[in-house]
């Protein structure tokens, strides 16, 4: 007798269960087959060494183990935001046809859209817009994917007068595949991913019309972006939304104002802080309370000048890896100056001014220092994001043999801080440098290993959860960045702890060692309120 042969197709398998889906199926129909619920947004592809997330729409090409994702999938949620975001989209170019698309991707709570036009939208026009999405997802139009060249995609937004979306084009790799997503008359240039159809759309909301310049320049157009936010049914939405009205009750920029804590002059510039009396009575009282608790742990409260020669900053690294974040320099006396963005440098000066003993260390000078630092216009936000900010800054200069201790004491006191003031969830982070870009970073292999493990350890004996963060290290060293959740359940940066071999090296300091030769110390950089304007923000909420 001859054998079975197995037909033309291939095997899926979910939860134990395994089926047969002949060539040219897609997860959609893996979905159908399995009887997943409507609330399935993609689909994770497990029986491979890195898991692949793919959309329904996607063919099933051999045989494999899936996992369905709904909301609570990060990807998953992002693709229905995503596709929410071209709904608005299509909306729009219905309602105002000569209008131009910048770009629409998903958000963390959300989404938005930019758009260039004359017109410019009101509260009534939202209502109207979303009028027209809800006749969107009604259609249940298919939203398809297609790759095309790069000729055909100049073609496409050329005649559609898509100027913004020519220069994208323009800028991709040639070597990366150009794709289109289409649902209806409607088509944009897109990555992905996205639901199989508009249907899938059950719970949406406009919220709000903001100014965006093109690509976040300032020299650039300023578009106008509107943002949504899509949830899987009306139930998630409301809860959100009610948190929305809470957050705008809480917000610190307008209780800032009834308080009269403190204010932001246009005359004087954006991202600037002025303290009115009362928000300086409550700034004095924390910063007595902050320098009295370094003092007891033996800190030495210093204060350096806010501006410094453009050499220094050559040095310390900062002028060709942090360049961008800095204001234009000044001509002082035919020498050019800068702001500072940190006070790392100014205290290495006093470490240098005299010779050190390994007895004398570990030295530790704290500094409630002012820092200016250029942020775009478009993320400024009241006190929690600002150009000129106070940080409780401080440098600690100690032997390699006293490295993972002070790790120890400083995370002690970051968290006794954070308790004090009331933030008792928090998340820590290890930020470690990109193995594969290097070209972004000061110093060897050896000493960024060091550092990392150091950092590592300290976390360990502290036995504090972490999360390891490649890429987000300082140019100059890694570090532990703690994550505070204020009253909303908003992540703002807080205590950042930095293990740093290099500055040394670039400054050239030593201490005379036991054996009375010259030696190199170790330098620990932190913050355990953060910046003063951003945590005091925070309090007010």
């Amino acid at each position: 007798m001859g054998q079975d042969k197995r037909p033309e197709g291939f095997v899926v398998k979910w939860n134990e269960e395994s089926k047969h889906f002949p060539q040219g199926s897609t997860f959609l129909d893996v979905k159908k087959a399995f009887g997943w619920k409507n609330d399935v947004l993609m689909v994770r592809v497990l029986d491979q060494a890195q898991p692949q997330v793919l959309e329904l729409r996607e063919p099933v090409e051999r045989d494999c183990e899936v996992e369905p994702l709904g909301f609570a999938d990060e990807q998953a949620r992002e693709a229905l935001r995503h596709t929410a975001s071209h709904v608005l989209a299509q909306a729009v170019k219905r309602l105002f046809p000569d209008v131009r698309l910048g770009i629409g991707p998903a958000i963390e709570d959300g989404f938005y859209y930019d758009f260039d036009t004359e017109h410019r939208f009101t509260p009534e026009d939202l209502n109207d817009i979303e009028k027209e999405m809800r006749r969107i997802v009604k259609q249940n139009l298919p939203v398809t994917r297609e790759i095309v060249s790069r000729e055909e995609a100049r073609k496409l937004f050329e005649e559609a007068g898509e100027t913004y979306k020519l220069e994208l084009i323009d800028e991709l790799p040639e070597s990366e595949a150009i794709s289109i997503y289409r649902q209806g008359e409607f088509f944009d240039l897109c990555a992905g991913p996205h639901v199989p159809h508009t249907g899938y759309l059950k719970a949406f909301k406009l919220l709000s019309i903001a100014g965006a310049y093109w690509r976040g320049d300032e020299n650039r157009p300023m578009l106008q972006r509107i943002y949504g936010t899509a949830f899987m049914d009306q139930e998630a939405l409301d809860a959100h939304l009610a948190k929305l009205e809470e957050i705008k009750r809480r917000d610190h920029r307008r209780l800032g104002r009834e308080l009269e804590f403190f204010s932001i002059e246009e005359e004087g510039g954006p991202g600037l802080i002025y303290w009115h009396p009362k928000g300086a009575l409550v700034r004095e009282l924390i910063e007595h309370f902050w320098k009295a608790e370094h003092r007891k742990r033996g800190y030495e409260i210093v204060y350096t000048p806010h501006i410094a020669k453009l050499d220094l900053w050559k040095v310390s690294g900062h002028w060709d890896w942090y360049s961008e974040n800095m204001y234009t320099p000044m001509d002082v006396d035919d020498t050019k100056y800068l702001l500072k963005p940190m006070n790392c440098p100014f205290h290495i000066l006093i470490y240098k001014g005299k010779t050190r003993s390994y007895r004398d260390l570990p030295i530790k000078y704290a500094e409630l220092g002012t820092v200016y630092r250029y942020e775009r216009s478009g993320v400024l936000h009241g006190m929690l994001r600002v150009r000129g900010f106070t940080q409780d800054d401080a440098h600690l200069f100690c032997r390699p043999d006293q490295l993972e201790e002070q790790l120890i004491e400083v995370l002690d006191l970051a968290e006794f801080m954070l308790k004090t003031f009331g933030y008792d969830e928090y998340y820590c982070m290890l930020s470690v440098r990109d193995p594969e870009d290097k070209q972004r970073y000061i110093g060897n292999d050896d000493v960024w290993e060091q550092a990392e493990a150091a950092l590592e350890n300290a976390l360990k004996a502290k036995n504090l959860n972490y999360q390891v963060d490649v890429g987000e290290a300082k140019f100059y060293g890694p570090a532990i960045d703690i994550k505070i959740k204020d009253a909303m359940g908003r992540l703002w940066q807080g205590p950042t702890i930095q293990a740093d071999f290099n500055l040394p090296e670039r400054f050239d300091i030593a201490y005379i060692g036991e054996d009375g030769q010259k030696h190199r110390p170790v330098m620990i950089h932190r913050t355990v309120l953060g910046a003063m304007e951003r945590f005091i923000g925070g309090l007010i909420e």
